[in-house]
């Protein structure tokens, strides 16, 4: 292989190198389940495993598949039985399964140079110079690690270390990694002997179906929410505040949108305060909602911000990214890591960003976007389970309640919902009795109608189960 020359980033693919049909779905034969889901294969399979495996999601738990092999937006069990991708990999695989610029790249390099520490590389410099063109505002400043946790716990010591600052505020129902910083910005389970870090408070936020505070119509007031933030910071906290720490869309919660005008009432908030406002935009990145991060959808630029899933389309990859102003704040926190950055990943992370700019990915999901906040509409307006339907470009949510005027949550609902969806073939998300969806970005609208019409045949399925039809 040709060495690059200092000035020249690695050579990358154009996006007339491979068929550009390699992801088309034949609808005809796709989903297939030949083999009631959980197949032998399958169940014989996950027996072993779990018998030394701890700790799986609720997803394997509900629907203990397992799967072979991907390609584009379809999966395959081992049972032989071809699944329609509503999920991503847990919203990883945006650019769908084993997309050929990704596998090529990263195999280039596991060929080539698998890991240096944090020595600088063709690879690095060329992600470095396209993340920083791309990026929001002056966010040029950056660090990459191996997974979501290790980039949210630097953007949280990066905040300590630009401001001097100790106390955090994050939103409830925010989800942000599993270590001790990271669980200490989210709900917390007192049954299972956590406690969250000192300096560590959660505070409402914007949830429009759900709302805490609300006007006269029913509607949420965002003004007061952002005063009881007011309060919040004058009465509670101990000092002044590092930073609001926040998904942009919920995820775990149920891919919980905010109303409009939150995120610029609470940039207003953080800047009269010297508050720093970070952005995890680790699940909603590199064009899941329809925008390269979800913060543009608001015109808000962050002063902290996290990246990572779809970031290198399932090469485990993230980054922290920080304004200039606080570029000192990195070496005061010693932000290298031992695999953030190295070469196979930086190459998954390049290759996923030329794909999403020369396939129009951008633009596409927006326009699946439209497409499913119609199909969403009209699924809310034949079921009566449904008390709420979200989406931006192609992360959804339907939230299920046993009754629309007490919105009360239905837990067995959304499993049933799930198990019977995935057993006519669609590998998607659950989260209690809220249906999570993250189809790849690069989903055509027949198969994203196919996967659709399955949700909303399980659903009548299971209204029928439980008296509603």
């Amino acid at each position: 292989m040709p060495t690059a020359s200092v000035n020249a980033a690695p050579s990358v693919r154009t996006a007339g190198d491979y068929d550009p049909n390699w992801a088309r779905v034949d609808l005809s034969v796709v989903p297939n389940v030949a083999v009631p889901a959980p197949g032998p294969k399958s169940k014989a399979l996950h027996e072993r495993a779990s018998r030394i495996m701890k700790g799986y999601s609720s997803q394997v738990r509900l629907f203990p598949v397992v799967f072979e092999s991907g390609k584009g937006v379809t999966l395959t069990d081992v049972d032989g039985n071809t699944y329609i991708d509503f999920s991503s990999g847990i919203y990883v695989t945006s650019l769908g399964h084993c997309h050929p610029k990704v596998s090529e790249a990263v195999a280039r390099y596991a060929h080539t140079l698998m890991n240096c520490h944090d020595f600088t590389t063709p690879v690095k410099t060329a992600l470095l110079e396209k993340l920083a063109s791309v990026s929001m505002g002056d966010l040029t400043c950056m660090q990459f690690y191996s997974n979501g946790t290790a980039a949210v716990e630097a953007g949280l010591r990066i905040c300590r270390a630009a401001t001097g600052r100790h106390e955090f505020l994050s939103g409830f129902m925010d989800f942000h990694g599993k270590s001790y910083g990271a669980v200490s910005c989210a709900r917390m389970d007192p049954t299972k002997g956590v406690v969250r870090a000192p300096g560590f408070h959660m505070v409402p936020r914007s949830y429009p179906y759900r709302p805490t505070f609300f006007k006269a119509d029913g509607t949420e007031d965002v003004d007061a929410l952002i005063g009881f933030m007011e309060t919040y910071v004058r009465e509670a906290c101990v000092g002044p505040v590092a930073a609001v720490v926040l998904e942009p869309i919920q995820g775990w919660a149920g891919s919980v949108i905010p109303s409009e005008d939150y995120f610029p009432k609470l940039r207003a908030f953080c800047d009269r305060h010297g508050i720093l406002l970070f952005a995890d935009e680790v699940l909603t990145c590199m064009g899941r909602t329809g925008k390269m991060f979800c913060m543009e959808h608001w015109d808000v630029v962050p002063d902290v911000m996290t990246l990572g899933k779809g970031f290198g389309n399932g090469f485990p990859v993230t980054a922290v990214l920080a304004s200039e102003r606080f570029a000192d704040s990195f070496a005061k926190i010693s932000a290298s890591t031992s695999y953030g950055g190295n070469p196979m990943a930086c190459a998954a992370a390049l290759a996923s960003i030329d794909v999403i700019e020369q396939e129009g990915l951008l633009a596409h999901a927006a326009e699946l976007g439209r497409f499913f906040e119609k199909r969403l509409a009209k699924m809310k307006a034949e079921h009566p389970i449904i008390g709420d339907v979200r989406n931006k470009g192609c992360l959804l949510g339907v939230e299920l309640v046993k009754d629309r005027v007490s919105k009360e949550p239905f837990d067995e609902a959304g499993a049933r919902v799930y198990q019977r969806a995935f057993g006519k073939g669609l590998a998607w998300i659950p989260a209690g009795h809220i249906l999570r969806m993250s189809p790849p970005i690069i989903m055509e609208e027949d198969v994203a109608a196919r996967g659709m019409d399955i949700i909303d045949e399980a659903i009548g399925d299971v209204e029928r189960e439980l008296g509603y039809r």
